[in-house]
């Protein structure tokens, strides 16, 4: 029969005679449910998971997703800031707790604490030890070592989405801060634009920002007196996200910082560009982004920029050094 294999008869015995039926019978798989759960498997980690709303797919940059109407959100967190002038040391941690509410389903709402600690030596232009900006009001001196920590202030938060990014073309929000703090008061507002490709798991995210503070410092001659600074900043974030398995996210963000001595976008004093990598993961009830940027070597010199500022095309003054780490934490209720 041609259904029989032809068997050497030196090296085995016949086979028994065995039905059609009862061949077919044993090829089928013994585990046909087992190989259903492992392709199952597979095409969940590679399917694209729904965003959770709020995600926050960057270190940096905002984008339009909100919390739904009645959503709670715990978030942590801690800012690391090192490496101004070469053979100096510098290191700033900045903490920011937060606590978001869902509104409605167009407006967010959220209040933060932020608390730092510093350490400086011999950071600054000229290789003097100079503070990180939370800390201009200490005045230390050029050999100094520096050490301080420092309860920042209280901030508010609202972002009103206008457009949503999965009913329209492109998504838009807008976004204000207002901060108060010992001596100081921060206004940071925002343009929030998102634009979604290839069913929602890429992510374009652009955010314009003005911010003006008021500072109250001592004044250089006469420590004794006090005297308002007035600083404006002026940012472009822009950053891309892939959603390239299932909870995972990768991107990558570019930013410029710009600021200036006065409200009025005049006396441009320091602007930086910073750019780097992000990896996001969201659970069921949490999710963890963790972020490197680094200044680039693409900075000049302006009308105010401080003499000895301007290291390697990089600024190294108060509130710019060469890397930031930031990692968030977030759980939802």
């Amino acid at each position: 029969m041609t259904d029989q294999p032809r068997v050497p008869v030196r090296t085995r015995a016949p086979l028994p005679k065995t039905s059609v039926s009862s061949r077919k019978r044993r090829d089928k798989p013994r585990c046909p449910l087992l190989a259903k759960l492992l392709v199952g498997m597979l095409l969940l980690c590679l399917s694209p998971a729904a965003l959770h709303a709020d995600e926050p797919l960057f270190g940096f940059s905002y984008t339009t997703d909100l919390l739904p109407k009645g959503k709670v959100e715990l978030e942590q967190w801690s800012t690391t800031r090192f490496h101004k002038a070469p053979g100096g040391q510098f290191w700033l941690q900045e903490n920011r707790t937060e606590q978001e509410y869902g509104f409605s389903d167009r407006l967010q709402l959220a209040i933060y604490e932020t608390y730092d600690s510093t350490a400086a030596y011999h950071n600054g232009p000229f290789g003097e030890t100079t503070p990180a900006e939370q800390f201009s009001y200490y005045t230390p001196g050029p050999n100094d070592r520096f050490n301080a920590t420092k309860f920042i202030g209280v901030s508010g938060e609202a972002i009103y989405r206008l457009v949503s990014p999965y009913t329209h073309p492109l998504g838009f929000a807008i976004y204000e801060e207002p901060t108060f703090g010992a001596g100081f008061i921060e206004s940071e507002s925002k343009l929030i634009f998102q634009k979604n490709y290839r069913d929602d798991r890429l992510v374009l995210a652009a955010n314009m920002t003005y911010a003006p503070e008021w500072r109250r410092l001592r004044e250089d001659e006469n420590p004794s007196r006090k005297e308002i600074q007035e600083e404006t900043d002026a940012n472009i974030d822009l950053g891309a996200s892939y959603r390239f398995i299932r909870n995972w996210s990768a991107a990558f963000e570019i930013f410029n910082e710009r600021e200036f001595n006065s409200y009025n976008f005049t006396h441009e004093s320091n602007s930086g560009y910073y750019l780097g990598p992000t990896l996001h993961y969201a659970g069921k009830n949490f999710f963890v982004t963790t972020n490197f940027d680094e200044q680039m070597p693409w900075a000049g010199r302006h009308v105010d920029t401080v003499p000895g500022a301007l290291v390697g095309g990089r600024i190294i003054d108060n509130d710019f050094e060469k890397y930031r780490v930031r990692v968030k934490f977030g759980w939802y209720f």
